[in-house]
């Protein structure tokens, strides 16, 4: 349980009391669990803050001060991969270690598993890194209220304000890709966006959206599909698209993963990359550079974001605040062979 540093502070009890919940309750909240009403946590909350009671971890006195947890969505991708690699050598240049949890909100039996936070606490990490995760409310509270500095890697979600994050400039790629598309002629050009509520899909689209418009074309609705950054969503949106009345000569796919199933969807149809179909990924994954044909695709810094990411948390542990809450790291595209200029009649 954490209870306050102070002999003059409120006790757990008077919190308790304040809030009209019973001390386990009120435990329960300044420890993270999940098992709390939201009305129950927003009144134990303003009763912490309005009495000033001291959140202190259990660990002060012996928190060592080179350890950093790295929570990615997964560890079986390439993505991950390269966010390791990035934020191994950023830390190795500060002196610290990384250690690595897959996934923040497993279940057994119906109920959460409170296994990353308790091994948090129970070693003592000084920062956390998050990869594609999605810290819930109350593990943001957590954080905050053991003052464990935290930076998000390429954000799933908006962030809440304040939460410093590290991103690419990924409505610049949409627009890169895109770009290129209609430099070798191609008109109907047609994208398969990932997840629809991810910030990164939604800014990629965007930035189709903007260079259609930038070059005077129409946005056709049907030209869009969405996937879940798997190559099965993908394979399915391209058969959509080539069963359309006016089928696109080019198609934006918004993963390097996903680009894969298109490319099966287009041979299952009988249709060549490039010499029918051009087809641009975003990644620039390993996978990429051996597609058949080698994949054309917008480069996003991974291990840089990490990098950049981890060196942005030890700033913050030593009792700094970054000057921006947001980065973005530039993109840029990178031709290979599977784009080509349109083909008279297609």
């Amino acid at each position: 349980m954490v209870r306050t540093g102070s002999a003059a502070g409120p006790t757990l009890a008077v919190v308790a009391r304040e809030a009209g919940v019973s001390v386990p309750t009120a435990s329960k909240v300044v420890n993270g669990r999940e098992d709390v009403a939201p009305e129950t946590r927003r009144r134990v909350t303003e009763a912490l803050d309005r009495l000033g009671y001291v959140r202190r971890p259990r660990f002060d006195t012996v928190r060592p001060p080179g350890l950093v947890d790295l929570v990615v969505h997964s560890l079986d991708s390439s993505w991950s991969g390269a966010v390791l690699h990035g934020a191994e050598e950023a830390a190795h240049d500060a002196g610290l270690e990384v250690v690595v949890s897959a996934g923040l909100s497993r279940t057994r039996g119906g109920r959460p598993v409170r296994d990353w936070l308790d091994k948090l606490s129970a070693r003592g990490s000084s920062g956390v890194l998050f990869h594609l995760a999605e810290p819930t409310p109350s593990q943001y509270a957590w954080l905050d209220q053991h003052r464990i500095p935290f930076v998000l890697i390429d954000p799933v979600l908006e962030p809440p304000p304040g939460v410093v994050s590290v991103g690419a400039a990924n409505w610049h790629g949409g627009v890169t890709a895109t770009e290129h598309l209609l430099s070798l002629g191609h008109e109907r050009i047609a994208v398969v966006a990932g997840h629809r509520r991810r910030m990164c899909s939604n800014a990629r689209l965007a930035g189709y959206r903007s260079a259609l418009a930038a070059a005077g074309l129409r946005h056709r609705t049907e030209y869009v599909r969405y996937g879940g950054f798997d190559e099965v969503s993908a394979h399915r949106g391209m058969l959509e698209l080539l069963d359309l009345p006016e089928p696109p000569t080019a198609v934006f796919v918004c993963s390097d993963r996903m680009a894969l199933g298109a490319y099966r969807a287009l041979a299952g149809r009988g249709v060549s990359v490039p010499d029918d179909v051009s087809v641009v990924g975003f990644d620039d994954l390993p996978g990429a550079h051996w597609a058949s044909p080698p994949l054309t695709t917008v480069r996003q810094p991974l291990a840089e974001m990490a990098a950049t990411a981890t060196r942005l948390l030890v700033r913050m542990m030593a009792g700094e605040r970054p000057e921006g809450i947001r980065t973005e790291l530039s993109t840029r595209l990178v031709v290979r062979s599977s784009t080509a200029a349109r083909r008279a009649g297609r």
